[in-house]
């Protein structure tokens, strides 16, 4: 158990805003204590597991700081052997990006470097309603194992993108099945190939016309005869001739093979299952929607209407407790990107600092 002793800072989560968090927070001397998340089948299977959603994908092109390149010696010697990724096969031909498991572990030892302690526990339950507020940690596996103590929280928690739960899509989950194009879609594998787009919102026209740029076609499945998107939205994927639409219709299967990873899609009609086709594509990118990851918080914090942590104070990451403070994709909505966590991140632990620091 903790014991008597009152955290000043415990950071939730184990994503970009999280370590971010940590390593500033922890350059600040508040000795920050970090729960990254147990490793349970329950996580594995609702996509939270320790180190957040960029753990499972392939290469990040798009984090600055960190251009394609032979990375390996740099990992070899930044990480301690047990937490080194899977060995790079070095081509000259091809310099690799980063990859999310090696970015996510290089902020994680960053932060462990600045003093951060590092516990592989979920926060199970948390009392806001207390001075100091009190967290159970544990698993789902082995219930409460301990109990903190906080003066200021980080909330970094993340959002999981919603998949069909189809085994065949996460047979295929980063080899050709995603839920970020803005993340994936420049990759080689995706560049002049048939894509397809599950999804008729705003974000899913959104991710179609992105696709567009490197995608040889672009087929947008849809259960509906119309888009839900704006108008303005929808006009611009009508009147884009790489898009394809499919209506009427959800996705049955995804095809591929151990080689290729994912070479096709089989469609199904919404009102007729055996009215199937098959449509070709290397990759299959889902925008049907983000869960942020909140359940822990039993409504203690007030959500927008998303269901995301609500910001109450302008330009900071302040929520409707005082001294608790969100960070990344569980308070963002709209950008979902691993370089704008990671901002967020430095936001709320430097507003933890001074909250602190007004209270002591």
């Amino acid at each position: 158990m903790s014991g008597g002793k009152i955290r000043n800072v415990v950071i939730i989560g184990s994503g970009p805003a999280a370590w971010s968090a940590a390593i500033y927070a922890a350059r600040a001397a508040l000795e920050p204590l970090v729960f990254e998340g147990a490793v349970t089948e329950q996580n594995r299977l609702s996509g939270t597991l320790p180190l957040g959603q960029l753990a499972l994908t392939t290469e990040v092109e798009n984090y600055a700081g960190f251009p394609a390149g032979n990375l390996q010696q740099f990992l070899d010697d930044a990480l301690s052997p047990e937490r080194r990724p899977m060995p790079r096969k070095h081509d000259p031909k091809h310099k690799e990006a980063v990859t999310g498991p090696e970015l996510m572990e290089l902020m994680r030892q960053q932060a462990l470097n600045f003093g951060a302690e590092i516990r592989t526990h979920d926060v199970l339950k948390i009392d806001l309603q207390t001075s100091p507020r009190v967290l159970s940690v544990g698993s789902s596996d082995d219930g409460v194992v301990d109990t903190i103590h906080a003066k200021a929280i980080v909330i970094a928690t993340g959002a999981r993108a919603n998949y069909l739960g189809m085994p065949s899509e996460d047979h295929y989950k980063n080899r050709g099945v995603s839920a970020c194009a803005v993340c994936d879609g420049a990759l080689p594998r995706f560049r002049n190939k048939p894509l397809v787009v599950v999804g008729g919102g705003d974000s899913a026209v959104e991710e179609a016309t992105y696709l567009t740029k490197f995608a040889s076609r672009v087929y947008m499945i849809h259960r509906r005869d119309s888009l839900r998107a704006s108008k303005a939205m929808a006009h611009r994927a009508h009147h884009d001739p790489k898009i394809e639409f499919v209506w009427n219709s959800v996705v049955d299967e995804v095809l591929g093979t151990h080689k290729d990873g994912v070479t096709g899609v089989r469609v199904c009609g919404v009102s007729d299952a055996s009215a199937k086709r098959e449509l070709p594509a290397a990759g299959m990118f889902l925008a049907i929607g983000h869960t942020p990851n909140t359940t822990f918080l039993n409504g203690q914090l007030e959500l927008n209407d998303k269901g995301y942590i609500k910001y109450t104070v302008p330009f900071r990451t302040n929520t409707s407790v005082p001294g608790v403070f969100a960070a990344g994709d569980v308070a963002d909505d709209y950008y979902r990107q691993a370089i704008t966590s990671a901002g967020t991140g430095c936001m709320a632990a430097l507003d933890a600092e001074r909250w602190l620091a007004s209270h002591e």
